[in-house]
């Protein structure tokens, strides 16, 4: 039951993080619209997840995107995990062709409080 509500929360804050922070006004009501990197923060999470399968995902930031060349760029997250009781930071970086979103590599680095 437990785990089953962690990861209820888990999708709850994955939907909640991805929605958009600017609201746009139509004849049919307020939209969202979903950032750029919203897919890249999903696929960030997703790997995490498998990565780190003992750990609960507490906390997601979108730390930025570098363009490396014209056909390639990273984004970067900073994930904060619970594993065993004890708080883990994550940076994830995924580096990308623009022109397919074909990704090339998908990087883990733990950090410290």
């Amino acid at each position: 039951m437990r785990r089953i509500l962690a990861l209820t929360a888990s999708l709850l804050f994955t939907l909640l993080s991805t929605a958009a922070v600017s609201f746009a006004q139509g004849k049919e009501g307020v939209h969202l619209a979903e950032p750029a990197y919203a897919k890249w923060g999903r696929l960030a999470m997703t790997e995490t997840r498998k990565r780190y399968p003992d750990a609960q995902i507490v906390d997601y930031l979108h730390v930025g995107r570098v363009n490396k060349s014209t056909d390639v760029a990273e984004e970067t997250f900073k994930l904060w995990l619970n594993r065993n009781g004890r708080e883990l930071g994550v940076f994830v970086r995924i580096t990308f062709e623009i022109k397919t979103d074909r990704v090339l590599l998908v990087r883990f680095q733990e950090i410290s409080q």
